[in-house]
């Protein structure tokens, strides 16, 4: 091999690419290969905020968590969690260290974009019965016609009993869909922009197309249908009106490639940063920081509401957590690192003009630390200081993992905003880190399975 010149060893000094984990290090790929084997299942069996904390209480108590309690006292390496309202978690591992120095706060959503029901979704028209739906979240509208989709929630009863209601997952089940129109007829529609290729309204549900068998009943289809309803739940059309129900995409999560290198399913925004801090939370012993692992809830509507994370929930706790030492909240808060765990837009080569590629983010070059979210300069952003992006870029270069930056799309070209200015908000220094997505927000999001691992890896690394 030819000796260096100056210049080359210059250039190899101060010059930086973010590498290819493949061809870097082959042999992780079994690694993640393996981890990303639970990943896939907390997909198919989380598919809504409800379903999520369900089974992420369930992984919690096999690993030794108990509920917690203000009035307890814990030692480091005790481990608990709490539930709010269903809908949103916070699990803790307890440091060596006192709180005042500070807790490690990791933050991600558990909610989706969706098409919810509306408060009376359920009407016949033409003899067939549909539901009418509003869409939860940044959904671009046409995705969502012509796929097979599943009904999940509850409905409280007038009797005050809470019913799951799932139909559509297990294969036996029948599914829904949306109607689009036939390319033959769709002269008119074609003129439309993308974004109203199908409108708000126009997301209506099929939910049945035979009658209920009596020659005296009106809306014969409708009462078939809530006579189902009624058979299988004990539902009226009342109960609509106490419920949360929710149409997702009813395609399992699955391997992508010849090479099985991507896992395409619903819900990885946020849900592939959700697990991954779930598992890492889990994995840790005793960390020298007291954890703070949150899965929250109504990020992709602003996170408003008493389970988003622009309530005061998490505050609540954090002034709990502060009271079992009887130190200042402000203090605790001061001396806190968070990372904002949500997902970032991957580099797609197919529409390549909306991405600044020396500052995009790629699949299978490990997690993304985003300095920055917002949109058009900036705004709605946390913005992380270079002080924060050091101390994380460290803790992560120590435990060996792959990370690289990222930005959410080219400058003018739109943008974003996630979690990280409302718990920087509490003075607490916070930045972006996640997983690089492909069709980010559609019903089949794409990631790449060294990517999950890294992003695993280096939440493990920042709690211990």
């Amino acid at each position: 091999m030819a000796k260096k010149t100056k210049g080359q060893e210059l250039q190899e000094k101060l010059t930086w690419k973010f590498p290819n984990i493949g061809k870097e290090r082959p042999e992780l790929v079994e690694k993640a290969e393996k981890y990303c084997h639970g990943y896939k299942r907390f997909l198919n069996v989380g598919k809504t905020e409800r379903e999520c904390v369900r089974e992420a209480v369930r992984l919690l108590k096999k690993a030794g968590y108990k509920p917690f309690k203000r009035t307890d006292e814990y030692q480091p390496g005790d481990k608990v969690y709490f539930v709010n309202r269903e809908k949103a978690l916070i699990a803790t591992t307890f440091g060596k260290r006192p709180i005042a120095e500070g807790l490690r706060l990791n933050g991600a959503h558990i909610d989706s974009p969706r098409l919810d029901l509306k408060p009376n979704p359920l009407y016949e028209k033409d003899e067939v019965a549909l539901f009418k739906t509003h869409y939860y979240g940044g959904i671009r509208k046409y995705q969502w016609g012509t796929i097979p989709l599943a009904l999940h929630g509850v409905v409280v009863k007038k009797n005050g009993d809470l019913e799951d209601i799932c139909i559509g997952e297990d294969e036996d089940d029948p599914v829904f869909c949306v109607t689009d129109l036939l390319p033959h007829l769709s002269a008119k529609q074609n003129e439309r922009p993308l974004k109203d290729g199908l409108k708000g309204e126009e997301l209506n549900i099929v939910v049945g197309s035979l009658p209920y068998e009596d020659e005296e009943v009106k809306e014969g289809v409708k009462l078939m249908a809530l006579s189902l309803l009624y058979e299988k739940y004990g539902m009226t059309e009342k109960d609509f009106f106490r419920a949360e129900l929710e149409m997702v995409p009813a395609a399992k999560a699955k391997d992508v490639g010849l090479d099985r290198s991507l896992i395409g399913a619903y819900g990885q925004d946020d849900r592939v940063c959700a697990y991954t801090a779930l598992t890492a939370e889990i994995d840790v012993k005793k960390p020298e920081f007291t954890t703070v692992t949150i899965l929250t809830d109504k990020e992709e509507t602003g996170s408003d509401g008493n389970t988003g994370l622009d309530s005061d929930y998490v505050l609540h706790y954090i002034e709990d957590l502060a009271e079992l030492e009887g130190v200042a909240v402000r203090d605790v808060l001061r001396n806190s690192l968070c990372l904002s765990s949500d997902v970032n837009a991957a580099f797609d080569p197919t529409f390549s003009d909306v991405y600044e590629p020396r500052n995009s983010c790629y699949i299978n070059k490990g997690c993304v630390l985003t300095k920055y979210t917002g949109a058009r300069g900036k705004a709605g952003s946390n913005d992380a200081s270079a002080e924060t992006m050091a101390r994380v870029i460290a803790m992560m270069e120590s435990a060996g993992v792959y990370w690289q930056a990222g930005e959410l799309g080219a400058v003018d070209a739109g943008g974003g905003g996630t979690i990280a200015k409302l718990v920087a908000r509490m003075d607490v220094d916070t930045v972006d880190l996640g997983v690089p997505i492909l069709s980010m927000h559609s019903p089949f999001e794409l990631a790449s399975k060294l990517d999950v691992y890294q992003t695993y890896k280096a939440f493990k690394a920042f709690y211990q």
